[in-house]
């Protein structure tokens, strides 16, 4: 055998030695890539499935209990009765149509929370003072953040009006420095000191507050009732160098 014929089939054989176990490799990669996209693939059908069944629920709960409750809120009932039933149907469109999308920034949200609350209160004959300063910077909340605003709002809203029961409410919000201070002062009875925190509504507030890495506070009103205070830290804006929200949470 010639000496080029030697060298090229010693080459060759070196090299099927070499690649081979680097196609081996290459198949098996490319095997797990194609489980891993088939994995996800399922993931987000499994997802999807769930959004469309939870929506579902929403309706029917909308339609059913919506309906009974549209029943007793115009019906001939008791004043009282009728007023909690319009209330609680409120809350319950208000859960349904956050739920399905809350997405925003951090001045939409607020918009957002405004005008529910000043119809929800309007129903009742409730005022709502909605005082917001010009500070508040507008960057991109993440979903769950504008959630947990949302339900603390409505949380705030709700014990004023059912148990203080508020003719007047004052909303106030401004930022001071990295953080968002929200207040609700109402006229009504006021919480026992000895109370606060006690109750589900107001453990889930602090829990929700605690999820934005900020706090909340219940004090004796300005206006004879109730002051529920929310310090939460502003997310940074995009392309901002802010300290992460961990950072900026109040001692």
């Amino acid at each position: 055998m010639p000496v080029f014929e030697l060298v090229a089939a010693i080459v060759l054989g070196v090299g099927v030695i070499v690649l081979a176990p680097l196609c081996l490799r290459q198949r098996r990669v490319i095997r797990r890539l194609r489980e891993a996209a088939d994995s996800l693939s399922s993931a987000r059908n499994e997802t999807e499935a769930v959004v469309h069944e939870r929506e579902r629920i929403y309706r029917d709960l909308h339609d059913d209990i919506g309906g009974r409750l549209l029943t007793l809120a115009h019906g001939d009932h008791d004043p009282a009765v009728s007023a909690l039933a319009r209330d609680v149907l409120h809350d319950l469109r208000a859960v349904v149509s956050s739920t399905q999308s809350a997405e925003g920034t951090l001045l939409e949200i607020l918009a957002q929370i405004h005008d529910e609350m000043e119809q929800r209160l309007e129903t009742m004959g409730v005022t709502l003072i909605w005082q917001q300063a010009p500070n508040v910077p507008d960057p991109q909340l993440p979903e769950a953040d504008a959630l947990h605003l949302y339900r603390i709002a409505r949380e705030a809203i709700s014990n004023s009006v059912r148990h203080a029961h508020a003719s007047r409410i004052r909303i106030r919000v401004s930022a001071t420095g990295p953080l968002l201070l929200m207040d609700f002062t109402d006229d009504g009875e006021g919480i026992p000191q000895e109370r606060i925190g006690k109750g589900r509504g107001t453990s889930n507030m602090r829990k929700r507050a605690e999820e934005l890495h900020g706090d909340i506070d219940w004090n004796p009103g300005t206006e004879g009732g109730t002051k529920v205070v929310l310090r939460v830290p502003i997310p940074p804006s995009e392309g901002s160098s802010a300290a992460p929200p961990q950072a900026m949470i109040r001692s």
